[in-house]
């Protein structure tokens, strides 16, 4: 246990030694996760209060007065237009241009062609909105045309209602889904992908240095030629690396969770203490154990290359393996039972985002954190019989 500790003690002065290796490991991650998703939440914050208060100009011919008077309060400025085939050109040049965002065309006698028809006895009265998609508020205008005249459709033809614009009938709320459960399903999908992206991060920047890198030194033959029990030795690597990478991994995790409000504006009424602390205390420990596995796996690569370029190379092919793994629940594949709770990595990530959609499974996140705990005694025996064969070690 002695050994375990003067390893653990050596690799952690090494790192917190260079100051600027702790500021890049650890503190830049989530600063830079923080920056970025608050700036851009402000940014998607700002486009979406500037389409609210834009102007649609429209040019329009037989605009209804039913329907001039009911988009009266509407951002629309309506430009009475004859329709004149000479006039075309330069009307679809305007359009082309942004100057102005739709061309209506509605049928004379509008209203009363549609109060006249009856449905399947022809075709239908047509109206004719032109746009240029490649504008977004041309785009965005033309949604919202279309919105309206659908409601306009059905208040001429109003044979029925549906929720009639409530939220209550007269059994209860007509959504069912429990309290944050449409914020929770939203996080199940993303966060524990950011999570596993955040800790590979980690332990990407961390291990191959601790192990390639004193190969390609030479020091680690120093360290091998000493008393020491190969066993301590790959014990003390991982838990000292896996402190390393927890940390860089909980500095984005706070980096993405304190930029959250500021990305999802005032869409969304969402408060993270909605958890509560037992479902933080099981994430913790999930998170550790997929770390141990993380860095155990990233060991073991780095182990078996002389140089930490050699050892990042061949981490690549483990890279999208945690990725594609990570996005699966996202894309809707899922496993369940005992199955899923023993396929490392994916259990983790099937056990966060039950935690995040407050579905907390607390058998499958214990059998996940005892599959995790022994697969990283499993890769260390591995990275141990790594150490001691001459092979491995000292190959060129």
């Amino acid at each position: 246990m002695n050994n375990v500790m003067t390893i653990i003690k050596k690799e952690l002065s090494r790192f917190f030694g260079d100051r600027r290796l702790v500021f890049t490991t650890v503190l830049m991650p989530g600063l830079m996760i923080y920056l970025m998703y608050s700036l851009l939440g402000q940014r998607m914050v700002q486009e979406m209060s500037t389409a609210e208060d834009y102007v649609t100009k429209a040019y329009v011919v037989n605009l209804p007065k039913e329907i001039r008077e009911g988009t009266a309060k509407s951002p629309v400025e309506w430009k009475d237009w004859d329709g004149n085939p000479d006039d075309v050109e330069r009307v679809f040049h305007e359009l082309e241009e942004g100057e102005i965002d739709l061309v209506v065309c509605f049928p004379e006698n509008f209203i009363a062609d549609v109060a006249a028809y009856e449905i399947g006895s022809g075709a239908a009265p047509q109206v004719e909105i032109y746009y240029n998609s490649a504008k977004s508020n041309s785009y965005t205008s033309y949604d919202n045309l279309r919105d309206y005249l659908d409601h306009f459709e059905e208040s001429l033809v109003n044979k029925y209602d549906v929720n009639a614009g409530k939220e209550t009938g007269s059994l209860g709320t007509y959504d069912q889904a429990p309290k944050n459960g449409a914020v929770g399903k939203m996080l199940a999908g993303l966060l524990p992908m950011l999570i596993m992206t955040f800790i590979f991060s980690g332990v990407q920047g961390v291990a191959p240095e601790s192990i390639a890198g004193e190969k390609e030194r030479g020091t680690m033959a120093t360290l091998l030629v000493t008393p020491l029990k190969r066993g301590a030795l790959a014990f003390g690597k991982v838990i000292s690396l896996s402190i390393i990478a927890l940390m860089s991994g909980i500095s984005s995790f706070l980096g993405t969770i304190l930029s959250m409000p500021k990305m999802m504006g005032d869409q969304v009424d969402f408060d993270m203490s909605a958890y509560g602390y037992s479902s933080y205390v099981l994430l913790f420990f999930v998170i550790i154990s997929t770390v141990l596995v993380l860095v155990s796996v990233i060991s073991i690569i780095s182990a078996m290359a002389n140089s930490v370029k050699e050892a990042t190379t061949m981490m690549a092919p483990f890279m999208i393996i945690v990725m594609i793994t990570s996005l699966l629940p996202m894309i809707g594949v899922q496993f369940g039972g005992t199955f899923a709770s023993l396929i490392p990595l994916f259990n983790s990530v099937k056990v966060m985002g039950g935690i995040f959609e407050f579905k907390t499974d607390v058998t499958a996140a214990f059998m996940t954190i005892g599959v995790n705990l022994a697969v990283t005694c499993l890769f260390v025996g591995v990275l141990t019989k790594m150490f001691s064969s001459e092979k491995v070690m000292f190959s060129k």
